[in-house]
């Protein structure tokens, strides 16, 4: 099984979204590709986005339908 891409937005958000998750005992891989400390010179901050196991979605979707209907 691998992993599949479950959220992708702005930074404070991915991280309120991956705590809900680890507190349901969830592994959650964080992706930034902000490349604003390499490129300064940008200030277009990239998505952040959040993966899971395939196998953990079905305990994984409750939570993030109750964030995205919080939102």
């Amino acid at each position: 099984m691998g992993l599949i891409k479950i959220f992708s937005g702005e930074e404070i958000l991915a991280v309120t979204l991956k705590e809900k998750l680890e507190e349901a005992d969830l592994t959650v891989v964080i992706r930034n590709n902000n490349q604003a400390n390499v490129l300064p010179s940008i200030a277009t901050p990239k998505a952040v986005e959040l993966f899971i196991q395939e196998v953990d979605f079905g305990k994984a979707h409750p939570i993030i339908e109750a964030f995205r209907l919080s939102l």
